[in-house]
């Protein structure tokens, strides 16, 4: 007998990694066997805390902030070196193999989702440049570091990847330099801040693809509320599997994979799910506050194709024969897209 894969994962349950001044829980295709083509991470830094200087050579980050001031510094292969500050509903994408650091530089601390468009990704198995530097002879890293071989084992050995730093100021290099007032950056996009498009069926959606944040051209972002009872309606993405982290309420979701295979299950906050691309699916909003969820796509554009759209695009006389019912059922059939029903 064949089983159905899960479609659910419970991240914030997970027993987390601990360092100084740093939380992490990360779920990979390792532990979460439907998630083939994404990977996650939930991250919480205390004031001043560090996730430490690394980069990540199988994978790039998108990243999107739910508590807290962030601030990151990241260098591309050209040197150019970009430091941001982010705020709730911020998002920035570093592309594989880009060096970066972030921080927590606010006064409460900072949690924020990590999305990776590898399946395989672990945080476990990132270059860290403490480790780096640890690794190589010691007569190498004084060389290239310019101090002496007794100050090169003063510094930490292996891998950090917490630390604690001060709070930093305007002193400090808080951000780079900029002549005139801007809401986005190369690395730094303002998701929470877009118009949204309102739903008549009850919610809203915020979406951000490459064509907004240029730089982010393997996943697109997302955010969408709905309100109780309502129906993100049945619908599939062509171009890019679904990665989703519940935010808020509670959620049912189905999985349609063809030949009669459904799988449903139930959602709520710290919760991630997955959608193969192409799987029909829907998200049914059935708590009694607002559903909030994020949602990744591996695909730097934005592709959905919607089931009331498909019905009510049709002739009435193919809708009738396939269905094998008269223009009594027919009539009730959506007549255009709705994408949240009521």
């Amino acid at each position: 007998m064949n089983h159905l894969p899960n479609f659910k994962y419970e991240l914030e349950k997970k027993e987390p990694r601990l360092g100084p001044g740093g939380i992490t829980r990360g779920v990979s295709v390792k532990e979460f066997k439907a998630s083939e083509n994404l990977a996650g991470v939930s991250m919480h830094l205390e004031p001043g805390a560090i996730r430490e200087l690394h980069w990540h050579a199988n994978a790039a980050e998108w990243g999107y902030v739910l508590k807290g001031q962030m601030r990151t510094t990241v260098i591309d292969p050209k040197g150019e070196v970009s430091t941001d500050i982010f705020n709730p509903g911020d998002v920035w994408y570093f592309p594989r193999g880009f060096g970066h650091v972030l921080q927590c530089i606010s006064s409460e601390s900072c949690h924020f989702i990590l999305i990776f468009d590898n399946g395989d990704f672990s945080e476990d198995h990132t270059f860290s440049i403490t480790d780096f530097i640890s690794s190589v002879p010691v007569e190498i890293a004084a060389q290239n570091l310019g101090i002496t071989q007794e100050k090169v084992k003063q510094l930490y050995q292996g891998e950090a990847y917490f630390a604690q730093c001060e709070l930093p100021d305007i002193y400090s290099g808080l951000a780079s330099p900029r002549n005139e007032v801007s809401l986005v950056s190369k690395h730094r996009y303002p998701l929470g801040s877009q118009q949204p498009i309102v739903i008549p069926g009850g919610g809203i959606q915020r979406v951000v693809t490459q064509k907004e944040f240029h730089i982010a051209k393997t996943i697109t972002g997302s955010i969408f509320e709905i309100e109780p009872g309502g129906l993100r309606e049945m619908h599939w993405h062509p171009n890019a599997d679904e990665w989703q982290y519940y935010i808020q309420g509670k959620a049912e979701m189905g999985v349609f994979l063809a030949e009669g295979q459904f799988v449903k299950d139930k959602f709520e906050k710290g919760d991630v799910g997955y959608v193969p691309m192409g799987a029909g699916h829907y998200i049914k909003n059935v708590g009694t506050e607002k559903l909030i969820v994020l949602l990744g796509f591996n695909n730097g554009l934005y592709e959905a194709i919607d089931l009331s759209s498909w019905i009510g695009g049709n002739p009435r006389d193919i809708l009738k024969g396939n269905f094998g019912v008269g223009d009594d059922i027919i009539d009730q059939f959506p007549k255009s897209g709705q994408l949240i029903i009521k």
